[in-house]
């Protein structure tokens, strides 16, 4: 029965280019002979718990992944039935209601402050850089705020709500550079307790809150990274929750993965292990819940960029590693490393992972809106 599913397993794996023991970089070595099992009826599940109990490696993941994902093998792996279940009930059930909000906090976002300040950039952004030429990974995150700062046309004295904050990093640059105010919003402890000691002194507020609860007003809103938790079924409420949060002239900026399909699971490696309840929206589903709310001013794509702020991510999070790894098990190193790099691979495919910020107003921007790049 082995050999029958080993067969297969190498036969869709060799539609992508890749080989069991081949001599490229993106081949794999299998150690285990389960793993063809595990991962013809598990899927992207099983593949990645394999990966993290050792029974496979690769020189490189993100790009066996990347060629997995382009060659659109992972759609020729079949399920068994408690896999198709799981899957079933992710898209019946409310999984990112209210009462389960803070989930995503404990899960992930408390995993250590330590650990993403190990990985991430100086300002602890945790979301794509906008990469212009060869910056570092430093460079490329300021990029990113600042774009996003000009985007929504801030002005000194201006009030502004930063929905999914994480540390801070953008309401701190925004405060410093634009001299705004922020209120900053989130559903992890840490997050506030390490954001509220690097913006003390600056006109940036916390909240530890889930986003329904929202009731101020505020000159522009911002979301970057927090909406691949909102779920399918919160969509429309999250963006009436925005409108009722901002005034008529305002301007919102969305920041988030996006999908080239619209689904109502994720993938259940990630759901499992890295973003409990998360889900990527799709062009049509972000269309449906700003239907009849905004005007739509802009939106603008640079998914590519994220494999290489996905990459950079990796390269500090493997060098700081000794010095962070106390608490933390090897199984622990490996699903991380598996997730940083199997991103990083699907955001190179192209065709399954893109990375939009969307520009909404409610009413329109007086003399339109200018596109800034």
């Amino acid at each position: 029965m082995n050999t029958k599913y080993k067969d297969i397993i190498k036969e869709i794996l060799l539609l992508s280019g890749v080989e069991v023991n081949g001599p490229n970089p993106w081949d794999i070595v299998v150690s285990n002979e389960g793993f063809y099992k595990r991962v013809f009826t598990q899927g992207e599940l099983g593949l990645g718990e394999a990966y993290m109990d050792g029974w496979w490696e690769s020189e490189k993941v993100d790009e066996f992944i990347c060629r997995v994902l382009s060659a659109g093998a992972d759609e020729k792996v079949k399920r068994k039935f408690s896999i198709l279940a799981r899957l079933l009930v992710a898209g019946i059930f409310n999984l990112q209601s209210s009462r389960r909000a803070f989930i995503i906090g404990e899960k992930h976002y408390d995993l250590g402050n330590r650990l993403f300040r190990s990985m991430l950039d100086k300002r602890m952004n945790y979301s794509c850089a906008y990469w212009k030429n060869d910056e570092s990974l430093d460079d490329a995150q300021e990029n990113k705020l600042e774009l996003i700062c000009h985007k929504l046309y801030l002005k000194p004295g201006m009030r502004v709500l930063d929905i999914g904050c994480g540390w801070g990093a953008f309401g701190k640059y925004a405060a410093e550079k634009f001299g705004v105010e922020t209120l900053g919003v989130t559903v992890s402890k840490e997050q506030v307790e390490l954001g509220q000691k690097l913006c003390a002194g600056l006109p940036v507020r916390f909240s530890l809150m889930d986003y329904r609860d929202l009731k101020e007003k505020f000159d522009r809103i911002v979301s970057v990274g927090m909406f691949e938790h909102v779920g399918y079924k919160n969509y429309r409420t999250f963006f009436e929750v925005a409108k009722s949060c901002m005034e008529k002239d305002g301007i919102f900026l969305l920041h988030t993965i996006g999908n080239m399909a619209s689904v109502r699971t994720t993938n259940l490696w990630t759901q499992k292990y890295i973003f409990p309840n998360g889900m990527i929206p799709s062009v049509a589903q972000i269309g449906k819940g700003i239907e009849k709310l905004f005007v739509l001013e802009d939106w603008h794509n640079f998914g590519t960029d994220y494999d290489k702020t996905l990459m950079a991510w990796y390269a500090n999070f493997v060098a700081n590693w000794d010095s962070v790894k106390k608490g933390y098990s090897e199984r622990f190193f490996r699903m991380w490393k598996f997730f940083l790099l199997s991103s990083a691979g699907s955001f190179r495919a192209l065709t399954k992972s893109q990375l939009w910020q969307v520009v909404l107003s409610e009413r329109g921007v007086r003399g339109g809106y200018l596109a800034i790049r």
